[in-house]
Order: structure tokens, then C-alpha cells, then sequence
């Protein structure tokens, strides 16, 4: 289970605190299923779905595809892809002896982009798994119709056979192509929202290919699940979404989200669809975005130091590091850093986040820690479950509809104006 820590918060509290009764209230809402939006609350229940019906399914067609491909290519957009790209880069930084190199595409109209994966592709053999609820968003099916074509060529009359579609179970004009050409399909469900999704095969598929255990994710993640149902003030899901609405009512509009290893940037993508999609609306919410330690610090350290006092500040600390790298010695010293012989470089990136974070406390900044034991598979399935949980009650602890996203339609109808698609107005 992830620990939250608020001291770094404290001195900004009121006197009374975090509202736990309003997290209690909010809590139980999502439990109860009697809130706005509970039809979309499956995301609770997925990973033990996902283990009694496809995950036998998702493991062997990523096993399919690692015994004959060297790529995948996946299609998809927002959280269609954020979750799976997120864990890829944070547990599988660097592809291990045998693990296909995966692509993401679909999350993008440039054509240098398109070019670039491509270029990066050239002749390997390679599989596509399409992932929409629908089969009709514009970046993903553009992407997808481009790939197809590839595909033919590349392959002939056995393309279909290196085509995965993640889909709606029923519906929708993905599901009736791959029903039409035969094509493996995967289940995109009904009740659980894309910015949720990342622990059904949405996610599970691209992170099987990478070689991530997903059984083991979608273990820990049913025990995290179990864990973050306690209903005391000592759930650190309570916690964070307190502590944030708490400060979010004082003027702190903006959370920046921080991390030292680099290879969180994703998952700092995947957090700010969940947040901003669950949150902003009805003239409310918190500002999701994101920062990596120690590199923004030397370009927008300056800012978040002494610019205006409307920031908070979460950062996810991770235990342990996944190997030591002890600190060299160098006999004539001429860099002056002999001072840092006998410390691992883990050690030396800790001191350096405990020292930002007593200079960002101090210079007017509230700092919540999300500690997490270590960045691996249960490490990712315990951050996963904890913010989804944070998020809904957060949600409705400020009275918003934690799972719906109206405003994202607004700019579509004005492009499919624009391009000339047929009925649109």
C-alpha cells in the first residue's frame, strides 16, 4: 500500500484540517454506487473481472505476438494509450533481450510524427493492436487506416492475423470491423471510462508484450483495491484527496506532480488526463501538471520557488531504488564531489528531494509525498489503484461528476466542421 505524506502540508492547513467527514461522505457515495456517474464506476471491480475472464486471453496473444514480432504498434489516444505507455516507460525503460519494442501512434494528426515512427519501424515485423470504443476518433482511426495498409503490404492475406482490436463488446464501427475480418478482440468495458481503464486489456495488451508481468499487476492491484475500501482517515486515499481539496479551498489552484526518475514522465501523463478529465468542470478543479526532478528544477525550479503562491506540490518518492550505483572516487578530486564517496547515487537523489522539498515548504509551496516501496509491477498497481480511489472521492468531495467529460466535444464538432466531414455543422 502507497503511504501519504502531509507534513509538508501541515502549516498550511486551517486549524481544523482536512475535511475527513466530507472524504467519509465522499467515499462512501463511490461505494454505494448512489453518485453522479456510478455507471461508470466498473474500474473498482476490474482487475478481478479482467483475472476471471480475458487476462488467460491477453497473456497469450502477448506471447503470440513476442514469438513472432521484434514491434507492436499500438493505435489509440488519451486513455486509450497514457496508461500502458506510462507503465512501458516506468518498469521497462529499456527493453530487455527478447522484448518487442513497442510504438504508440494515434495520439497525433503530425505528419512528421507519423513519419518518424516509421522511419524508427523500417522493415521489422511488427503487430497492430487498435485500441477505440468507438472506431471513429479521428487521430487513432487515421493512424489505424495507415497501418492497415502497411500491413497489406507487408504481410498480404495474412495481415488480419497481426491485428489486436481493444473495442467496444458489442458495438461500434471497430468492433463491426473486426467481427467482419476477423481480427482478435479485446474488451473495452461498458462501465469503466477511458482515463480509468489502464487495468483492463487497454493497458494489460501493450504491457504483456513489453515483458511486465501482468498477473502479477492485476494481483496486487485486487489486494490494493481491498486495502484502499478502509473507511478511516488513515487511508492514504482519503489523505491525498483531503489534503488537496483542503488546500485547493484555500487558493491553491495548481498541483504539480514531481518525480525523480525520469522514467515517471508518462505516468505523469496518465495522471493529468485522470485528474483534469475527473475534475475540471462546472467552473471547478485543481490544474493538473507535471514536472521531472532534478531536470526541471534548473528550468522551472525558479518558478515554483518564488513565482505566484497558487502552486501545491505532490511528489512520488519510490523506496528503494532498482539497483545500486555507488559513488566513484577519484584520487586528485578536481570536481571537488569526494564529499559523495561512501553514498549510492539513490541516496544522494533522496537528500537532493528532501532538501527541494524543505526549500519549496519554506518559500510558500504545500508539499504532499505519495511514498511508494519500489518500481516495479506491484509498485504500479498500488499508484494506479491509490489515484483512481483519490480521484473519485476528490471528485465528489468538490460536487462534480468524477467520470463524465462533456467539454471534450466542444473542439470536435468545430474540426469535423472544418475538414468538411459529411452532416457536421
Amino acid at each position: 500500500m502507497v503511504h501519504v505524506d502531509l507534513s509538508g502540508a501541515q502549516k498550511f492547513f486551517t486549524a481544523a484540517g482536512p475535511d475527513y467527514k466530507l472524504a467519509a461522505l465522499a467515499h462512501e457515495t463511490l461505494a454505494s454506487g448512489t453518485g453522479l456517474g456510478a455507471d461508470f464506476i466498473g474500474w473498482r471491480s476490474l482487475p478481478q473481472h479482467i483475472k476471471e475472464t480475458e487476462l488467460d486471453r491477453i497473456v497469450a496473444a502477448a506471447e503470440k505476438i513476442r514469438a513472432r514480432s521484434t514491434a507492436l504498434v499500438v493505435i489509440g489516444i488519451g486513455g486509450s494509450y497514457l496508461g500502458a505507455r506510462g507503465a512501458i516507460e516506468l518498469l521497462k525503460p529499456v527493453p530487455g533481450k527478447g522484448d518487442p519494442r513497442v510504438f504508440f501512434v494515434g495520439n497525433t494528426l503530425s505528419a512528421d510524427a507519423l513519419w518518424d515512427t516509421l522511419d524508427q519501424l523500417g522493415d521489422q515485423d511488427f503487430d497492430v493492436n487498435v485500441i477505440s470504443k468507438s472506431g471513429t476518433t479521428l487521430e487513432p482511426a487515421a493512424s489505424f487506416r495507415i497501418f492497415r495498409e502497411l500491413l497489406a503490404r507487408k504481410y498480404g492475406d495474412k495481415a488480419d492475423e497481426h491485428i489486436f482490436a481493444t473495442t467496444d463488446a458489442k458495438r461500434g464501427a471497430l468492433k463491426s470491423l473486426a467481427n467482419d475480418r476477423g481480427w482478435e478482440s479485446f474488451v473495452v468495458p461498458d462501465d469503466v471510462g477511458g482515463r480509468f481503464s489502464v487495468l483492463s486489456a487497454v493497458g494489460l495488451l501493450p504491457m504483456a508484450v513489453a515483458g511486465i508481468d501482468v498477473r502479477l499487476v492485476i494481483d496486487s492491484a485486487i489486494a490494493e483495491l481491498k486495502a484502499l475500501d478502509l473507511r478511516s482517515p488513515e487511508n492514504p486515499a482519503w489523505q491525498y484527496a483531503a489534503a488537496r481539496q483542503h488546500l485547493y479551498g484555500k487558493g491553491y489552484g495548481i498541483e504539480i506532480l514531481g518525480c525523480y526518475e525520469p522514467s515517471f514522465r508518462f505516468m505523469g501523463e496518465w495522471w493529468k488526463q485522470l485528474y483534469g478529465e475527473s475534475e475540471g468542470k462546472d467552473g471547478k478543479g485543481i490544474f493538473p501538471a507535471s514536472v521531472e526532478f532534478t531536470a526541471d528544477l534548473h528550468s522551472m525550479g525558479q518558478f515554483i520557488q518564488a513565482g505566484p503562491r497558487t502552486l501545491m506540490e505532490t511528489i512520488v518518492r519510490f523506496s528503494r531504488s532498482r539497483r545500486e550505483f555507488p559513488f566513484p572516487n577519484d584520487e586528485q578530486n578536481a570536481d571537488g564531489l569526494n564529499y559523495l564517496v561512501g553514498k549510492d547515487m539513490a541516496d544522494i537523489n533522496r537528500i537532493a528531494s528532501d532538501a527541494v522539498r524543505e526549500a519549496h515548504v519554506a518559500g510558500g509551496v504545500p508539499n504532499l509525498v505519495v511514498e511508494v516501496p519500489k518500481r516495479d509491477e506491484e509498485g504500479f498497481a498500488a499508484l494506479v489503484c491509490f489515484f483512481e480511489v483519490a480521484c473519485a472521492i476528490s471528485g465528489y468531495m468538490s460536487g462534480v461528476n468524477p467520470f463524465d467529460q462533456p467539454g471534450v466535444e466542444a473542439y470536435k464538432k468545430n474540426m469535423f466542421r472544418m475538414l468538411g466531414k459529411p452532416g457536421a455543422v
